[in-house]
């Protein structure tokens, strides 16, 4: 038989998925908070201490958490203690509170000689770029976790977005609360997103003695 009419061979690509966690990113767990910060504090790393502290409190998806100017949450001399972003996903606004350990570290990146007369929040390195992408984001993020020896993989940007929210959810279950302070629009999104299920609604309707 000619070689032409062989089916051709080609080396087997391990899959793209190999030894990686796929799915929906995992929240941090309080301790996990709690450690990145002290790790940050103690590395005197005053934009990063800022950007996980205002992405904890925020909930904003990673495009919108970038895009942050000073003016956003900076006025009249100090942080705000609420602040409100339009969603360049929704074209809606949506509110945030900012603690007062956030307002702190807020304070002190902004102060920094490193910010002086600068529009954006997280300006950028690269010159061609007016402040931080998603994509470095995304690498920042992954530094964090490992440093406390998490597997990055299991963590993402969204990760930040639901490390508050999901710890609201489990101490009130108040679907309701979480939806707004997410900015979704529908109930859907906000189930879907948290990853309830009728386990979940049964242990809340448990803790409900009449």
């Amino acid at each position: 038989m000619s070689n032409d009419l062989l089916p051709a061979l080609r080396p087997e690509r391990p899959p793209w998925n190999k030894g990686r966690i796929i799915g929906q990113k995992r929240p941090l767990l309080p301790k996990h908070v709690w450690s990145i910060r002290v790790r940050l504090e103690m590395a005197g790393n005053k934009r990063d201490l800022a950007l996980f502290n205002l992405a904890v409190d925020s909930k904003l998806r990673g495009c919108d958490l970038v895009g942050l100017k000073v003016r956003d949450v900076f006025a009249a001399g100090r942080v705000k203690e609420r602040a409100s972003v339009t969603q360049s996903k929704t074209g809606k606004p949506v509110r945030f509170e900012i603690t007062e350990t956030t307002r702190q570290s807020l304070e002190r990146w902004i102060a920094d000689p490193e910010m002086i007369g600068i529009e954006y929040l997280w300006p950028s390195r690269l010159h061609h770029s007016p402040h931080l992408s998603t994509r470095q984001y995304a690498r920042v993020l992954r530094e964090w976790v490992m440093s406390i020896g998490l597997e990055p993989s299991a963590y993402g940007t969204h990760s930040m977005r639901r490390t508050k929210v999901a710890q609201i959810y489990k101490n009130t279950g108040n679907l309701r609360a979480v939806q707004l302070l997410l900015g979704h629009t529908k109930m859907d999104s906000t189930v879907r997103y948290l990853g309830v299920d009728l386990d979940d609604a049964l242990t809340l309707s448990e803790g409900t003695d009449l």
